[in-house]
């Protein structure tokens, strides 16, 4: 990922929060001399450190799903929002796009039945937490041979981190009164995509 140091994030457990939060991640690796991507919600583990580990599963007819052993990258992108010329106080920028970004590497290992079945539980639990105060549908809703047909046809893998890092571009590299301008004017337009980068230039304008 291309990150100028004002915008580049390595601290793990804050990647790690955003990734838990965002949890709907773009998968790409390479079969046969061609990229092919995938599109997957993922559970993240912060261990084994440095960087943790990404579960997943894809359907059995994926050819993603051939990946055991292989280099598989992730692309989270957690936010963005077109940024206006006329928002800032200093003239003579030109439009831009503020966003929130994470890039993660690493070997995919398949999971066996029992650790594809907890992964199942771990990505429903983390989803229907979000839907409170809806009761939180579980597995053991499903009928026990449905369940089995269903996995039968998905296979689930774990992928142990060699490379984490965010790039957060939140116009760290304007000066105050700009920001601010940028700010509000997100603020103004009022959409939930708007508000969350608006939120997060505060958060990193703060920190």
């Amino acid at each position: 990922m291309y990150r100028p140091a004002a915008y580049a994030i390595d601290d793990p457990q804050l990647l790690h929060d955003v990734m838990r939060k965002r949890r709907f991640a773009t998968l790409a690796a390479v079969l046969q001399g061609e990229v092919h991507f995938a599109y997957a919600p993922v559970v993240a583990d912060p261990g084994p450190p440095p960087f943790g580990t990404l579960r997943f599963h894809l359907a059995r007819a994926n050819p993603l799903a051939d990946i055991d052993g292989d280099l598989v990258h992730f692309s989270f992108l957690a936010g963005d929002a077109y940024v206006s010329p006329d928002w800032y106080e200093t003239k003579g920028f030109v439009p831009t796009w503020n966003y929130i970004a994470i890039e993660a590497r690493g070997r995919a290992r398949a999971m066996d039945e029992p650790a594809l079945r907890q992964l199942l539980i771990d990505l429903s639990a983390a989803a229907e937490e979000s839907l409170v105060p809806k009761p939180p549908w579980r597995i053991e809703k499903m009928a026990q041979d449905r369940l089995a047909a269903l996995m039968n046809g998905i296979r689930g893998f774990s992928v142990a981190l060699d490379r984490l890092e965010g790039k957060f571009k939140l116009s760290q590299d304007k000066k105050a009164a700009d920001a601010a301008g940028v700010i509000a004017a997100l603020e103004a337009r009022g959409d939930s995509e708007s508000l969350a980068i608006a939120r997060a230039m505060k958060t990193a304008r703060a920190g």
